[in-house]
Order: C-alpha cells, then structure tokens, then sequence
C-alpha cells in the first residue's frame, strides 16, 4: 500500500485531483479516527481531517518517494493539526479548564458503548504526549519505532511515554469504571 500512496502523491502532485481523492478516501476514516482519539470532539476532528487534506494536496508537488513511509508522514501531519488545535483551544479558554466535554450526543450514544466512553473519557485526561504515542500505537496500529518517528522521539521515549500513559489509564479506569479493569 505504501508504494501505490507514493505513486498517489506523485500524481497529486502533477495535479491528479483522482489521486488525491483516491488518497482521502483510503485514509479519511483512520485520520478522523485519530484526530477525534486526539480533540475528544467528533466534529473537530472532522475539520482537523479535512485540515489535513489540504496539507496533503499542498505538500504533494514536493513529495519525494521513498523519503518516508506515506502513512507515517500522514500521521505526523495529523498529530501537529490536532496539536495546533489544541493549543488554539487553550489560548482561547485560558479561563476554563481543560475538561472536555465527554457527553455522547443522541447519535453518538447509540453507536459507542458505555466501554469505549471510559476509555474515551479516560484518554483525553492524559497529558498530550502521552495520549499521542497510546493513541497511535493502540488504536492506529502503527509500531514502537513509526510511532517515534511520527512523534519525533527515540524509540525509548516513546516506550517510556505508553509506559506511563498506561499506569495513568489503569488508574484513571480503575477509579471511573473497576469492572473495565478487573484483577488488572
């Protein structure tokens, strides 16, 4: 797959709009699953993946195949978006806490179970570099050492990032739901 995405992004950036769309559709819903993991807002993280695609027809004409992995690339796009995001978040609400708002609308109740809100719930309480590194090796798949480089760390910083990322969760599950956990 990797090497039909560099073929992709070399088309995009001739201006093949089909290959760029044919990119957008075959990462979309991981990015947006990423970015939501990220801003705990299913309609900022729509925006944040739309915000992404544009970087990606932007930065086609300079892509180099073979410099890096397509989808390591894409994912390092994705988390500076979501972290610009964040941190316009806090500029503008210095005031208020950061709390995020985990009530499930009507649509969002039925589609997530009562489990993957905690966890949810329990993600967006950790500190971002720790919910960067859980979100992209455990949700998104990626390995310890593509992980790091999306990141930017050594493979060792990134473990010792999902090593206390975690403990943080296990004890932020144990205390909202000890039945997720159990003799954990």
């Amino acid at each position: 797959m990797d090497d039909a995405d560099d073929v992709l992004m070399l088309r995009a950036g001739r201006g093949d709009r089909v290959a760029c769309q044919t990119l957008v559709e075959r990462h979309l819903g991981r990015t947006t699953s990423f970015a939501q993991r990220m801003l705990a807002s299913r309609p900022d993280a729509e925006d944040a993946a739309q915000e992404v695609f544009l970087r990606v027809w932007s930065a086609a004409p300079r892509w180099k195949a073979g410099t890096a992995r397509f989808t390591t690339w894409l994912h390092r796009v994705a988390m500076n978006v979501c972290l610009d995001r964040i941190a316009r978040r806090r500029e503008t609400t210095s005031d208020i806490p950061d709390v995020a708002d985990h009530r499930a609308g009507p649509v969002d109740a039925l589609a997530e179970s009562e489990t993957a809100r905690h966890v949810r719930t329990a993600l967006a309480t950790l500190p971002e570099t720790q919910r960067v590194a859980v979100t992209l090796c455990h949700f998104q798949g990626l390995r310890n050492d593509e992980a790091a480089e999306v990141i930017g760390v050594s493979v060792e910083a990134l473990e010792s990032l999902l090593a206390r990322g975690r403990r943080a969760l296990r004890a932020r599950l144990r205390q909202i739901a000890p039945a997720l956990l159990g003799n954990a």
